[in-house]
């Protein structure tokens, strides 16, 4: 694909990347291709849609931290469920690598720049409160455990329907806001003499006044329509916030990369409608905008089919049905190559462009269809002569591997020359960890040739380089767990921006499976003469 540097006029010193929709693991995967290459490039950390205060966690994880565990780091170190994407696990695999060995200068850094909070409502400030308290070596434990009380004051979902019982505005939540400003200035008053560790404070401490300002917004008696859209736009107001501070802390490494959700990063005002109530606000990206001008670029992403979400292609007449007949593949395209179009239908599990949005975008990144283990076996059932067997209960296959594919050519059954499974086979296969939800793994008869063409080494000695591979990255050619000694490769969730060399090692494996039904043919010829 085309870099994304060399469509922006002006390099910026914070360059969003967004995606229509939230749960399509092809945007995640292309974002992780991209910031890796824009580390070589000077970049020097990435900023995503997730719990700020959440995220110190994930990059202590990233910065090589003995004391914190991937599964932590993913567990603790992202909000919104987004650390069971396993695109997000290869992220925080890949920035630690590239870390390790290289001087601080150059060290990568994750964050967050969400508030810890959904529109739905938002926690209480004690942890957060309790953080800075402690850093500070202050005692106030017992002060704030009164005033925030049971903890159900604070979760109740149903405050933001009905500001009355929003906990908000009460006496004991102004005071805490009080308790809160105070400890940032005890903070600025000893920065002078206590780096360590201060900034994972400051982030503590905004975040306690985040969760407090947004109790205070849902407890405002508005209209509805008016409330949502107020509330929407505290959160992004918030967002907005943090992304100006990250960048405060990373001017003098590098530009930072900012990966959400288009409505968060796009330069106009968002639109979204709640329990039947249309709201616009301004997003993180439209206040950002205002503050950074040319510092802030922004591209927007699009998006025609998605499997794994029942995203159905677009029509032809939509802007992204025409992208869909200029390209297969995943690519980035500056506003001015893309025609007027109509606007697709909306839902709630897709944003589509629009002429503003492509307008005031910087650039648009277009992926024509997430890939999914359908999607791929259609690609392998494309080549001549392929038969394709799915394990089940009626064909006699084991339970655990139910639902897998194996591809023939051929009668002859003995060995298929690609399977797709979604199963891990305990004490034999279990490294690639498909166990995770939707996750798969291609596999493919590569021939010892080409096998040691990709990997330096013949099939056989394997075992002597069985542990300088990770089987359960994603996108990434590797050999086959169980059965690279036979020859086999095999790939986790190839994107869709691996799919011309898919097709080119399923034309190799499938050339060698050609070649053994025509021998076998043939000694079946002589054999009956």
């Amino acid at each position: 694909m085309t870099s994304l540097l060399n469509l922006l006029a002006v390099p910026p010193t914070l360059l969003a990347l967004g995606e229509p929709t939230h749960g399509e693991s092809a945007f995640l995967q292309i974002r992780n291709e991209a910031f890796m290459s824009l580390a070589e490039q000077g970049y020097r950390s990435i900023a995503l849609e997730s719990d700020r205060a959440a995220g110190l966690v994930a990059n202590e994880f990233v910065q090589g931290s003995a004391a914190v565990t991937l599964d932590r780091a993913l567990a603790d170190g992202f909000s919104h469920g987004f650390g069971s994407a396993p695109a997000n696990r290869d992220l925080l695999l890949r920035m630690r690598e590239w870390n390790a060995g290289r001087p601080a200068s150059e060290h990568l850094a994750f964050h967050g720049f969400d508030a810890p909070l959904e529109i739905e409502g938002a926690p209480s400030p004690r942890r957060y409160l309790t953080r800075v308290c402690d850093f500070l070596g202050l005692d106030r434990s017992a002060e704030i455990d009164d005033l925030i009380g049971d903890e159900a004051r604070w979760s109740d979902t149903a405050a933001i329907w009905e500001p009355g019982r929003s906990i908000g505005r009460s006496a004991d939540a102004q005071r805490l806001r009080v308790i809160a400003d105070d400890l940032l200035t005890e903070l600025y008053l000893q920065a002078a003499h206590r780096t360590e560790g201060w900034q994972a404070a400051f982030v503590h401490a905004t975040s306690a006044i985040a969760v407090l300002r947004y109790h205070a917004a849902a407890a405002a008696p508005l209209e509805r329509e008016e409330r949502f859209a107020r509330l929407a736009g505290v959160r992004d107001a918030l967002m907005a916030e943090n992304l100006l501070a990250i960048r405060s802390v990373e001017a003098h490494r590098g530009p930072t990369l900012a990966f959400a959700h288009n409505t968060h990063l796009q330069r106009h005002s968002s639109t979204m409608t709640m329990a039947g109530t249309e709201m616009s606000w301004a997003g993180a990206g439209a206040i950002v905008a205002a503050l950074l001008d040319d510092r802030y670029a922004v591209i927007v992403g699009s998006l025609g089919a998605s499997p794994a979400l029942g995203i159905e292609a677009p029509a032809a007449s939509t802007y992204e049905g025409s992208l869909q007949q200029e390209s297969l593949l995943p690519r980035y395209l500056r506003p001015s190559e893309i025609a007027p179009a109509e606007q697709r239908s909306h839902d709630y599990r897709y944003f589509p462009l629009d002429q503003v949005t492509i307008a005031r975008a910087d650039a648009v990144l277009h992926i024509p269809t997430g890939v999914d283990a359908a999607v791929l076996a259609d690609r392998i059932l494309a080549l001549p002569g392929v038969e394709q067997v799915v394990a089940s209960e009626e064909n006699g296959s084991p339970e655990d591997a139910w639902g897998d594919r194996f591809f023939y050519v051929g009668p002859d059954r003995r060995q298929p020359f690609a399977t797709i499974v979604e199963h891990d086979v305990p004490g034999f296969d279990d490294a690639s960890q498909l166990d995770r939800p939707d996750v798969f793994r291609l596999n493919l008869d590569l021939g010892r040739a080409e096998f040691e063409s990709l990997f330096g080494f013949p099939p056989r000695d394997f075992e002597d380089h069985r542990h300088e591979f990770d089987y359960a990255r994603l996108d990434t050619l590797v050999p086959h767990p169980g059965y690279a000694r036979y020859g086999f490769g095999s790939i986790v969730m190839p994107g869709p921006q691996l799919l011309p060399e898919v097709d080119r090692l399923l034309a190799i494996a499938h050339a060698r499976a050609v070649d053994r039904d025509e021998r076998a043919a043939r000694r079946a010829a002589d054999r009956q003469d």
